[in-house]
This record gives C-alpha cells, sequence and structure tokens, in this order.
C-alpha cells in the first residue's frame, strides 16, 4: 500500500474511525496509512475482587511523542485536548514508553477512577511521528469511560498535517486544506492528477 507522505497539494489527512477499545483489547495506529503503526492503544484489566483496568496509549517507537505531563505520583498521564488546540512545536510533548489515558478501579465498596480521560468526550490526544526521519503533528479523538473497575474506550477519528514541522489543530476535520481519507481509496495517489476527484474532501 502506497503511504500518504507527499499528497499533490499539501493538506490535513483526516480518516473516520469506529474502532471501540474493550477490556484486554489492543489497537494499533498507522496515522499515515503506510502500514506501520505510530502508536497504540492497550487497555488492560484485571481481577474479580478487587477489580482493575488501565487505559494506555504507547508510541510505537523511541522518536514519537504525545502531549502529556508527569502527574504527582509519578505517572506520565496523555493530556485530554479540548477541539480548537494548537498541536505543535514548542508544546508539551513527551518522549516516554507508555501513557496513562484513564484507570478505574473496584474493591468491594469503595470505588476510584483517575486519569485525564475519565468520561469524556470528543477529546483529542496530541501526537507527534516521524515520515522519512522528518517531523509531523497529528491528532486522535476518542470517548472514553469507567466504572467499576473497567474503563472502555471509542477511537472515533484522527488526523495529520502532511508538511513536515507544521502543527494542526486538533478536531479540524473541514476546510480547504482537509481531505478525509478513506483507507482503501489511497491507492488512488498512484493514478496521479486524474484520480483526485475520487478523493472525498471534508468540506464538501
Amino acid at each position: 500500500m502506497l503511504a500518504l507522505t507527499q499528497p499533490l497539494e499539501a493538506k490535513i489527512a483526516y480518516t473516520k474511525a469506529h474502532k471501540p477499545l474493550y477490556p484486554n483489547s489492543y489497537i494499533g495506529l498507522d496515522l499515515n496509512h503506510d502500514g506501520k503503526y505510530d502508536f497504540a492503544f492497550s487497555n488492560f484489566s484485571a481481577g474479580t475482587s478487587p477489580n482493575y483496568g488501565w487505559l494506555w496509549v504507547l508510541p510505537n517507537n523511541s522518536t514519537n511523542e504525545v502531549m502529556g505531563y508527569h502527574t504527582s505520583v509519578g505517572r506520565w498521564d496523555a493530556s485530554a485536548l479540548r477541539a480548537g488546540t494548537k498541536i505543535k512545536a514548542n508544546t508539551k510533548f513527551v518522549q516516554e514508553v507508555a501513557f496513562v489515558m484513564a484507570g478505574s478501579y473496584q474493591h468491594t465498596a469503595s470505588t476510584s477512577r483517575r486519569g485525564p480521560w475519565v468520561d469524556v468526550r470528543n477529546r483529542y490526544l496530541g501526537l507527534k511521528f516521524g515520515i522519512q526521519g522528518k517531523t509531523h503533528y497529528g491528532w486522535a479523538r476518542l470517548n472514553v469511560s469507567c466504572a467499576k473497575g473497567r474503563c472502555t474506550g471509542l477511537l472515533t477519528g484522527y488526523a495529520y498535517e502532511t508538511v513536515a514541522n507544521k502543527g494542526i489543530i486538533a478536531g479540524k476535520t473541514k476546510g480547504p486544506d482537509v481531505i478525509t481519507v478513506q483507507p482503501a481509496t489511497l491507492g488512488h495517489l498512484a493514478a496521479g492528477a486524474s484520480a483526485i476527484p475520487a478523493w472525498r474532501r471534508a468540506d464538501q
């Protein structure tokens, strides 16, 4: 499959998604559809009494980074960004093995939930990754809910800026600089300019 790395015009490449993250599931995120995961989501759950579960985002190599912060308990959390947040250089990107999104713990009558992604809808991960040695910025949109020692998530879309080192706005899916990419149509890129009408633009 041809990677979406050099479209004929510089664009924000947006992909709609509907990928559930059930307890004890793992899904990869290939932002530019080159057949290689840039990040992954791990939803780990265990126990019967107590029950506990953690939802994590994992960079798939040592150069990819997530917008996040170090907590007072020594944990790295992934920021749950609101739509409109600028994701660019000089923002709070962190290079780490794994980032907590949300966690839930239940023991008899005691229940606790923690992490910036507990019970949120349409929040965004700020992502930094490499394409052919150059830095690109992107985002992933998720809904997350936690209860009774378990968390579930839903990946609803993701995007990246095709111009190296250029920032991107979380949640931007419409406008003349946005294309909506369907993975099955990526082969259209190989056909050249005649294939452009086959792309479904987000602003139509």
